[in-house]
């Protein structure tokens, strides 16, 4: 098998069909015509591409490459980034970048990329802009607080922030319904299992079901957890360094969020996280450090129930054979 490393930027691509220093290297523009003059150059059977998460920039490429049956990577720049460091690389340009991550996919051999499939993809698309339009909420009502304490205030002014406000609340309130419907009828076992959990809602399930692909992304709830960046972070070497950090804090920050404020609404309704929460302050740790293990209970709670196909019983204990 061969790797092929890509880097992508907006506009353009550059592919590297080895890592050796001064290979053969090429550019395709980011369109689907370029995409599948690329595609023309490799071969099913040959070569596994290897490109960075790079947002929206990478969706078409993947997209293409995983529908021509061609084997892709989609690796968290991280990692990359970390990998140019172990090899000691001084010089960034896109066509050495491209060579070091076909060096990358050699030495680590990473897995194939499994393809999101339609409806992921729209919830995904909704999701964003819901996010994007509550900033722009914020940042409205923020301006119109500023406006308020001026002496005088622009009747014109106040008019257009006013509906500006409006409207916005509109689309977000439609979207919101249009993904919850959307949801509930592509994923209506797995959005029942989970909101049967005490302290999940229709909003984090359906966030849930969009960062795993229906719970099909991962093996168990350890991957999913560090996934989101909610696993604790240890540094030990020797006798001088003893540290306990925070939470890694990869991944989703948004839905990383709102499993933190699911976390507060579950001490009052959710038997177990009641008592994770309890059991950890009784024992000196501090409230936020607790919090953050009723996050990850809950994990572990919705990881068992879509799995299991039970709908979650709380203060449930199992009988010991």
């Amino acid at each position: 098998m061969t790797y092929v490393g890509i880097d992508v930027s907006k506009a353009t691509f550059v592919v590297a069909y080895s890592s050796a220093k001064g290979s053969r290297t090429n550019s395709f523009k980011n369109t689907v015509k370029g995409i599948h003059e690329f595609i023309q150059t490799i071969s099913v059977a040959e070569h596994h591409c290897v490109l960075e998460a790079t947002g929206n920039y990478s969706a078409l490429l993947v997209y293409l490459l995983s529908e021509a049956g061609i084997a892709v990577s989609l690796e968290n720049p991280l990692k990359i980034k970390n990998f140019a460091r172990v090899m000691l690389s001084v010089t960034k340009t896109d066509e050495i970048d491209a060579r070091l991550i076909a060096m990358y996919g050699e030495k680590m051999q990473p897995t194939s990329y499994k393809l999101r499939n339609d409806t992921i993809l729209i919830l995904k698309q909704k999701r964003t802009v819901i996010r994007q339009l509550k900033k722009q909420l914020v940042a409205t009502g923020n301006l119109k607080g500023s406006m308020e304490v001026l002496p005088f205030f622009d009747p014109k002014c106040k008019k257009t922030i006013e509906k500006t406000i409006i409207f916005l609340e509109k689309q977000i309130k439609g979207l919101e319904e249009e993904l919850a419907s959307l949801a509930q009828s592509e994923y209506k076992k797995q959005m029942d299992l989970l909101t049967s959990i005490k302290g999940i809602g229709v909003t984090l399930a359906a966030a849930l079901i969009m960062a795993t692909g229906g719970f099909t992304y991962f093996d168990n709830a350890k991957q999913l957890t560090r996934y989101l960046g909610l696993s604790p972070t240890y540094q030990q070497s020797g006798t001088s360094v003893n540290v306990k950090g925070h939470i890694n804090r990869n991944g989703d920050s948004s839905l990383r969020s709102q499993l933190y404020v699911a976390a507060f609404a579950s001490l009052r309704c959710n038997t177990e996280c009641k008592a994770c929460f309890d059991r950890l302050r009784s024992n000196g740790k501090p409230g936020k450090v607790a919090l953050i293990a009723v996050a990850n209970k809950l994990i572990r709670q919705a990881f068992a129930v879509v799995t299991q196909e039970k709908l979650y019983v709380d203060g449930f204990k199992s009988e010991k054979p």
